[in-house]
């Protein structure tokens, strides 16, 4: 099971949403000032009715009728267009923070360790991203308004009840204890469930995206039900979560319910003993039961989203867990490489379970080329990510040009390691900015002759618009073998002193691996370079081939050597080729297939 990332306390939660506040103060006033005028011409109404209930008990005449509607119409246009522009404004604040928040998010998961990200998964991240924000953009936009406009609406109503007579303020506050015991009842029960669901829901996109990124090998392999039924099974965790946390909710109001009724008996009763005893008006008492039943509203929506806020309280810490992450430590004094030379020592690397990597040593000149084989399982890919920077090996050193690589900028190193699999995105916009986005600088010509070094010119110009032609989703399409190809002209483009291939070519299929093989060959001439083979005939090209078996290096030679030894690089050779003995099969005519190592 992957990890998480951090998900932040409620303490640290509210610190990062009080930074954020406070960093537009003006604004976040405004909207709070105007909020607070909104209700308070809220209480316009209920006063203006109950001095009209004394003035007909007085015998007022119809022109007092008259001006009293004209006072409730103008309140109530007054408080609409006052709780527009406070709704307007508290989004507008809202928006503002969650954007910071997601800006903040998003450039702490790019400056995460890709240790970090290999043990995570996409599952966690893409939620948090995905699902989480989407939780408290809802909020921001339908809740938090409501919510502020609520908050504000009790306070000064219940003001107005102590202000028309203390005894009727205290008889609606009996109704207070009810409201806090059926929290405190709630609370402590639903809050796990929701921060289990949030997880829950993460897991369950992790199913999602795994399954659907390999399912061509899934397939394949005829494990269609399997991942069916882990994604059911991890959809029926989130969902039996919700349907606890509903039927809390459902018991919840019920006491909501009972504690409304208990405060506008008592406003009624206390009102009617007052009335008898000559204490109170009638109007002042009717104005009492209508400020109480106007709080019926704003409490029980404070009650009943109550199920919203601890959504997107949970949602909001694990954003907030990742945007308070500490950008990785660099090294003290940061070195600089003094050649292109790689050196593995002593390399173990384990993830969860066995060591995959035993004690496995490597080094690679300035310029050479080494190509790593092996079956399936063999560690090759877990070899390349250390050899490359992403992986930190559990033991053993990787060192460029002499110097170890945690004592050289993460950014540098990425910036002298290039890594290439052949999982290859293709970025939305035209083509040349694809390319360019290994080295921004990069003028059109450099961009175009990158491209011509990978053997792409001719389709390139080919496309509709040529260089400039869109590409990624929703634009020009391209197949495997052309992704690659942009893929390598990157690499051209950044011009890193090491460049690691990890089956770069392996998409291509039969047809086009001579051609990404060659265009390979052309991006690497003449840098030191590490390559995962997916088809032995790279290892053939290599200056020197590096067998694993099971996480140890059990050969290490020239491919014709090898070949002579007998030993297990000749065994892979004669069963990929089907042809015993050192000849070159693509010289007799033959195209082998794949071999998936």
């Amino acid at each position: 099971m992957s990890e998480l990332l951090p998900i932040a306390s409620p303490k640290q939660t509210w610190a990062m949403l009080r930074s954020e506040l406070l960093s537009q103060r003006k604004l976040t006033t405004a909207a709070l000032f105007v909020m607070l005028a909104a209700s308070a011409a809220g209480l316009v109404a209920p006063w203006v009715l109950g001095s009209l209930v004394d003035d007909v008990t007085t015998g007022a005449g119809a022109g007092r009728i008259i001006t009293i509607v004209v006072i409730l119409v103008v309140a109530a246009l007054g408080t609409g267009v006052l709780v527009g522009i406070g709704t307007a404004l508290v989004a507008r604040v809202g928006e503002t923070v969650l954007a910071r928040i997601r800006e903040r998010v998003l450039d702490r998961a790019l400056h995460l360790p890709s240790s970090t990200l290999e043990k995570v998964g996409v599952g966690d991240l893409l939620s948090r991203a995905g699902d989480d924000v989407s939780v408290v953009t809802r909020a921001i936009t339908t809740t938090v308004p409501e919510l502020v406009q609520s908050g504000f609406t009790i306070v000064l109503t219940s003001a107005g009840l102590f202000a028309l007579d203390w005894r009727l303020g205290l008889a609606g506050l009996t109704a207070a204890p009810m409201y806090v015991i059926a929290l405190r009842w709630y609370l402590p029960r639903s809050g796990p469930f929701y921060a289990k669901e949030r997880v829950a829901i993460g897991e369950r996109t992790q199913a999602m995206a795994s399954s659907l990124r390999g399912s061509s090998t899934v397939r394949a392999y005829l494990l269609e039900g399997e991942h069916t039924a882990r994604i059911t099974d991890r959809s029926a965790t989130a969902m039996n979560l919700s349907l606890s946390v509903f039927r809390l909710f459902t018991r919840f109001a019920s006491r909501v319910n009972r504690a409304e009724f208990v405060g506008l008996t008592a406003v009624l009763v206390i009102g009617f003993l007052l009335v008898r005893g000559d204490l109170v008006t009638v109007g002042a008492v009717t104005a009492a039961a209508l400020y109480f039943h106007r709080l019926f509203n704003p409490v029980g929506f404070l009650i009943m989203v109550f199920d919203e806020i601890q959504q997107a309280g949970a949602s909001m810490a694990r954003l907030a867990g990742v945007a308070a992450l500490d950008p990785p430590d660099g090294p003290a004094e940061p070195a600089e490489p003094s050649g292109a030379s790689l050196e593995l020592r002593g390399i173990v690397h384990h993830y969860d379970g066995p060591a995959v990597l035993h004690d496995v040593s490597l080094r690679i000149e300035p310029g050479e080329r080494v190509a790593l084989v092996g079956a399936s399982g063999a560690g090759k890919t877990t070899l390349a990510g250390v050899a490359a920077g992403v992986l930190a090996p559990v033991g053993g050193t990787v060192e460029l040009g002499g110097v170890d690589l945690t004592a050289i900028e993460e950014s540098q190193v990425r910036h002298y390691i290039a890594l290439l699999s052949q999982e290859v995105h293709v970025f939305s916009g035209t083509l040349l900015d694809d390319i360019r986005l290994a080295r921004d600088t990069a003028t059109d010509d450099e961009v175009l002759a990158a491209l011509d070094v990978v053997g792409a010119t001719a389709w390139v110009r080919a496309l509709p618009d040529g260089p400039a032609t869109e590409v990624g989703e929703g634009a020009h399409e391209l197949t495997a073998a052309q992704a690659q190809q942009l893929a390598l002209a990157r690499l051209v483009l950044a011009d890193p002193k090491v460049a690691v291939l990890d089956e770069a070519t392996a998409e291509a299929g039969s047809a086009g691996a001579r051609v990404l093989e060659e265009a390979a060959d052309a991006a690497t001439r003449g840098r030191t370079t590490l390559v995962v083979a997916h088809r032995l005939t790279q290892a053939e090209r290599a200056d020197r081939v590096l067998v694993l078996d099971r996480g140890v290096v059990v050969e290490s030679g020239a491919h014709a050597d090898l070949l002579a030894a007998g030993g297990r690089y000749a065994e892979l050779w004669w069963s990929w080729t089907g042809i015993r003995g050192d000849r070159n099969p693509l010289a007799h005519g033959t195209q082998p297939g794949g071999l998936k190592s």
